[in-house]
């Protein structure tokens, strides 16, 4: 990435490009009050960007039409929540050097990409849930940490950076039932939790045991290489396609995120409240959990079947 300072010109619309030894992205990034991971997604996006704009031959000036076709081209080769983030980095970039005296606010007003409505995951059957579970060999290390992993996740409906942060002392016994607390998404601390069954809780028991362990990372690797070390949410992420497509289900959309989508959906199906499911989900934002429920009611009482019943 080229180190630039960006100086106002006229007219506002543009701002001319002068090469310089000061990296002003980094003087941006180090004014933002955000955790360091969305430090380094924002210094991600502002790279991409500067890659794009010095890919434009014998650029001299970025105008609020480079910006937009960055846009177009954004919206070309990635998801909508892609974009909108990589945007959005953008945006506060120019708010910034605006806010500074730097440059004018060329990207002012440009919008995000519309996020589609719904999820870009799906769940599974209850048959594929246990087509998954049984198909896992738990006569293994591997199998015993891969059958404990994907059962929790299935039954709890945890992120895999959730069960990647997870620790063996963070299993804790409460009211006569056991607990495992969590560091949800976007939290600092491990203070909220997921309920485990029996039927959750013993696999793990089972797995913790063959280990031999009575603390550190509840799930770690055992390849020769990375030996006791915390599996990463990459690690996990591919031991839940693994385990799906094991048991013959090889589709682009069924992710590890899909055990999420399923135990949110199996939850409502089962009869908990829209509020209980959102507190397993830990969905700051109930509407998230209202759409699970609207999925449910569409396909439950979906006019479609009334037509056909009309027409028959």
């Amino acid at each position: 990435m080229k180190n630039s300072i960006l100086i106002i010109d006229e007219p506002v619309s543009c701002q001319t490009i002068k090469t310089g030894y000061f990296d002003i992205f980094e003087k941006y990034l180090a004014s933002l009050d955000i955790k360091p991971r969305s430090k380094d997604t924002y210094r991600k996006s502002l790279k991409q960007f500067m890659n794009f704009i010095n890919s434009r031959v014998s650029q001299t000036e970025i105008c609020r039409t480079d910006i937009l076709a960055y846009k177009t081209y954004l919206l070309d080769n990635y998801a909508a929540n892609t974009v909108s983030t990589y945007i959005t980095a953008v945006k506060g970039f120019y708010a910034y050097l605006e806010a500074e005296k730097i440059s004018p606010n060329v990207a002012a007003g440009i919008k995000g990409a519309k996020s589609q409505k719904g999820f870009r995951k799906d769940s599974l059957t209850i048959e594929q849930i246990h087509n998954v579970i049984t198909g896992i060999d738990t006569k293994t290390i591997y199998g015993k940490r891969n059958f404990s992993l994907v059962n929790l996740l299935i039954r709890t409906g945890l992120r895999t950076i959730e069960a990647q942060r997870a620790n063996i002392e963070d299993i804790r016994q409460e009211g006569g039932e056991s607990l495992l607390y969590i560091q949800g998404k976007g939290h600092d601390s491990k203070d909220e939790f997921v309920l485990l069954t029996e039927s959750t809780h013993r696999p793990i028991r089972e797995y913790i045991k063959a280990t031999g362990r009575t603390k550190g990372p509840l799930f770690i690797s055992h390849s020769d290489r990375n030996h006791g070390k915390r599996l990463t949410t990459r690690s996990i992420s591919r031991i839940a396609k693994e385990a799906m497509l094991t048991s013959g289900i090889d589709s682009s959309r069924l992710t590890a995120h899909s055990f999420r989508h399923t135990a949110v959906t199996l939850s409502l199906l089962a009869g908990a409240s829209i509020q209980e499911t959102q507190g397993m989900a830990r969905h700051t934002n109930i509407n998230t959990t209202m759409i699970y429920a609207h999925n449910i009611n569409r396909i439950k009482n979906a006019p479609e079947r009334k037509i056909d019943e009309l027409l028959r």
